[in-house]
């Protein structure tokens, strides 16, 4: 297929459209936004340039959409993929507004212009200057919502297999270096019920804190076996982590605690699934409670998100070596990345941004960052879809 370059506006101005658009995801339904205008704002650059694009509403969400946008044909497709959902703001933080982009001292600031709606527009940017090509294998630009809360988009653009690909690339911010793994995510929710009483006398009730008790002993001699027992050198924290979050039982010193709930994070390494970790710990949980008759939930906060590692082997990952100049490494935040690997995907996770900004007030992306991204983009571009022997 060749595709005729249309012209578009300058990046900086593309990204600073995309700050434009409100797209705040959240937990809290009072701060939570819709991504439709900005899934609608990209959908339109991708069609300017030639790209057969279609909206995916998600089930049960009005306002929130993916987008997949498609230039070429064919089952080996470069797909060039982010998330459009930005997290909630701090406004007293910022210096500027943080939906109109501002230019400082050489950074763009505004809301997503690092975490990562400054990737589409280098994105577009990347194709569009190009100008006419003929591929060989597709391109495809997919764009999700609610990354930031719930995984949602990814999650259904996987079960519904609504495209295809032999390679991806996640733009979150990286600095500019390749990251080829990063760790997986469980966070679970255990709530004991027993019975109040007077606690001058413990045969008046069941003590959830009691029962707790045991629960935290048996989490603590689990973190310890798994760190002794997983190791993997390409992460700065080699093994894999629990942490006790947030705990919260009883009402006062005198009554037997009826309830206790306990909130617990895991980060697993590669080789570590959610659900045999979850069944395991409920296994020797109930084991350790069974004498107490409390009642036990156990259920995760969030479906979990597995981790990420894509071979050093793979072509993409020695390609983005190859570009950027730079060794891959692991992140520690989780990305979408292992969506991408379970629909058989290279997935390799590499952005302009840094994630130091991320999150925070004044985010922002270096303009000096703008011009070698683009290039590593045409690079892959080359590489994977216009050269007939990537195919």
């Amino acid at each position: 297929m060749t595709f005729m370059n249309t012209l578009l506006p300058p990046a900086p101005q593309l990204i600073s459209e995309l700050i434009a658009l409100p797209s705040v995801s959240s937990a809290q339904v009072e701060l939570d936004r819709g991504n439709r205008a900005v899934i609608e704002r990209i959908c339109e650059w991708c069609q300017c340039l030639g790209f057969r694009t279609e909206i995916l509403p998600l089930p049960g969400q009005p306002g929130k959409a993916n987008l997949v946008a498609t230039l070429g044909s064919g089952s080996g497709a470069l797909v060039l993929a982010g998330h459009t959902d930005t997290v909630p703001y701090d406004r007293p933080g910022w210096q500027s507004d943080p939906f109109e982009a501002s230019i400082r001292e050489g950074k763009l600031y505004g809301l997503g212009a690092s975490d990562m709606k400054g990737f589409f527009a280098l994105a577009l940017a990347a194709v569009a200057g190009l100008g006419a090509i003929k591929l060989h294998q597709p391109l495809v630009i997919v764009a999700t919502c609610d990354e930031e809360t719930s995984m949602a988009g990814a999650r259904e653009l996987a079960r519904s297999s609504a495209f295809q690909g032999r390679y991806a690339l996640i733009g979150e911010p990286t600095a500019l270096r390749p990251a080829h793994l990063h760790k997986g995510v469980m966070m679970e929710r255990i709530r004991l019920i027993g019975r109040s009483g007077h606690s001058s006398d413990p045969s008046l009730g069941r003590n959830a804190l009691d029962g707790m008790h045991r629960v935290i002993k048996v989490l603590m001699e689990e973190r310890q076996r798994w760190r002794e027992r997983h190791h993997h050198g390409g992460f700065a924290i080699p093994y894999p982590t629990l942490n006790l979050g947030h705990i919260h039982g009883g009402d006062n010193p005198n009554r037997i605690c009826a309830e206790c709930e306990l909130h617990f994070d895991v980060r697993l390494l590669p080789g570590m699934v959610p659900e045999t970790l979850r069944d395991l710990l409920r296994t020797r949980i109930d084991a350790a409670l069974a004498d107490l008759d409390l009642a036990l939930e156990f259920e995760p906060l969030f479906d979990g998100l597995p981790p990420l590692e894509t071979p050093l082997t793979s072509p993409l990952v020695m390609a983005c070596t190859a570009l950027t100049g730079r060794d891959p490494v692991s992140v520690a935040f989780g990305t979408e990345g292992p969506y991408y690997r379970a629909m058989g995907m290279d997935t390799v996770v590499l952005g302009p941004g840094n994630i130091e900004q991320a999150h925070q007030p004044n985010e922002y992306l270096a303009l000096d960052r703008i011009a070698p991204m683009i290039e590593i983009l045409q690079g892959l571009i080359t590489r994977f879809c216009l050269t007939p022997a990537a195919a």
